[in-house]
């Protein structure tokens, strides 16, 4: 059985994550529950930090936020040096509710709103990535307004196609995301910026997918950009300040994933760049990256509570618990996988093969299928691993099921960081009908 980070049986048999034994966890917060081992976010946002800081190059490394965004984990981010990505008015709210410097806040999106924009202005952060045409128009028109100056990196999709699943793939020529490195478009986009006084453009973005497991795609990444750059210093006598080859580096959710250390692929990007700069005669860029599912995903677990079981002979056990789809809804939209175990069973022998069903009224809501567990009973309780991105950040009320707790777990003690929403949450914002008909 693989154990994440600070994760062990203790002498009780039980999991225990951060020191902390999670039926202790679930007896006091109740399932489902997220758990987040943050010595292992530490230990990860270091590694990718470190080997900048070792190779002497001047560098950010930002938090993609959209992966989990809470007032706490930011306030994490912020305590190990990170920079941070926003894709919305309510991460970056969220940000700056929980103290981030806005100085290192760089905003992403390809339909920001004006709304967003001016937020974004107003509280002066680091950069704004722009995705697209009419945003340079929209951003632009609202500097003037606010009579502000925006630092910026035009995001392009460089055409390199990363090996993942085609939901998240997000780099090659046919993206809603970016300006197209290969038909004009780039050109036409720094050409306009540059005319604008509007403007202070620093550099390029790009992103080409997700969870990826080598470095071939961002060196071609690289590559493609740096082409490019030669003619760009030509043309508009402009040489980038920074480059920002995003992130999407891969984590261990089965033992069919292989990733590799955050130092490897800081490592060759920066042996990349390095080499591009000198052919060029250019001086070194800073580099930025933007891990996200990297610095929380293995680091989250999510316990349940087992329910009901239904056997169908000669086919399948079916195992239900007291969540699903509704707090961890990648398993139906990509059929994402992961592992499991009994954590109050850790010692027994976990070689009865059962699917997880979750609760919610859908065929599809299936969590994990054949998996191996020990023999199950009601109220055994269930961890998940690998569950800290995208799964509170994707949670939903289907059903009308109110999301679960977060709690934050390091040295031996566990903290409440996100509350249980309640039955009252579920209906707080609904308002009565009050109509012709009814009154009649």
């Amino acid at each position: 059985m693989y154990l994440h980070g600070s994760s062990k049986i203790n002498q009780n048999g039980h999991l225990e994550i951060g020191g902390v034994d999670t039926l202790e966890l679930a007896n006091k917060y109740g399932t489902p529950l997220y758990v987040y081992d943050v010595e292992l976010i530490r230990n990860r946002a270091r590694g990718f930090k470190s080997a900048f800081d070792k190779a002497n190059v001047k560098a950010q490394v930002a938090y993609a936020s959209k992966a989990f965004s809470s007032v706490a984990i930011i306030q994490v981010a912020h305590e190990e040096g990170l920079s941070l990505d926003v894709v919305s008015g309510g991460e970056l709210y969220t940000a700056l509710a929980a103290g981030f410097p806005a100085s290192r806040i760089h905003f992403h999106g390809n339909n920001k709103s004006q709304e967003e924009l001016r937020m974004a202005l107003e509280h002066n952060i680091g950069c704004i990535v722009v995705d697209n045409f009419y945003e340079i128009e929209l951003l632009n028109s609202i500097c003037r307004e606010l009579e502000a100056k925006a630092k910026i990196l035009l995001r392009v999709t460089p055409g390199v196609e990363a090996h993942t699943h085609d939901y998240i793939t997000t780099g090659q020529e046919d993206s809603k995301f970016g300006f197209d490195l290969h038909n004009g478009q780039v050109e036409k986009a720094i050409d306009q910026v540059l005319e604008l006084n509007s403007f202070e453009l620093l550099g390029f973005h790009c992103h080409i997918g997700s969870q990826i497991f080598e470095t071939t795609g961002f060196v071609l990444a690289a590559d493609k950009i740096f082409e490019k750059l030669k003619e760009w210093k030509s043309q508009f006598s402009f040489v980038p300040e920074v480059i920002n080859l995003g992130g999407g580096f891969g984590i261990r959710y089965t033992e069919e994933d292989e990733p590799l250390e955050p130092h490897v692929y800081v490592e060759k990007i920066i042996e990349t760049v390095k080499n591009k700069i000198t052919d060029l005669n250019m001086n070194m860029p800073e580099i930025w990256i933007e891990p996200g599912r990297s610095l929380v995903g293995d680091a989250g677990t999510t316990l349940y509570t087992v329910g009901s079981q239904k056997e169908i002979p000669d086919i399948r056990k079916y195992l239900a618990i007291d969540g699903g789809m509704s707090d961890n809804i990648r398993p139906s939209l990509y059929q994402a996988k992961y592992e499991a175990a009994l954590a109050n069973k850790m010692n027994v022998k976990h070689e009865n093969k059962v699917s997880i069903a979750g609760k919610c009224c859908e065929s599809g809501d299936m969590l994990i299928w054949d998996v191996p567990l020990p023999e199950a009973q009601p109220g055994d309780l269930l961890a998940v691993f690998c569950t800290g991105a995208y799964g509170y950040s994707m949670s939903n009320n289907y059903n009308r099921i109110p999301r679960p707790a977060v709690v934050f777990v390091e040295n031996g003690e566990a903290g409440l960081v996100i509350k249980r929403e309640t039955l009252e949450d579920i209906v707080r914002l609904d308002l009565p009908y009050k109509s012709k008909v009814m009154n009649s």
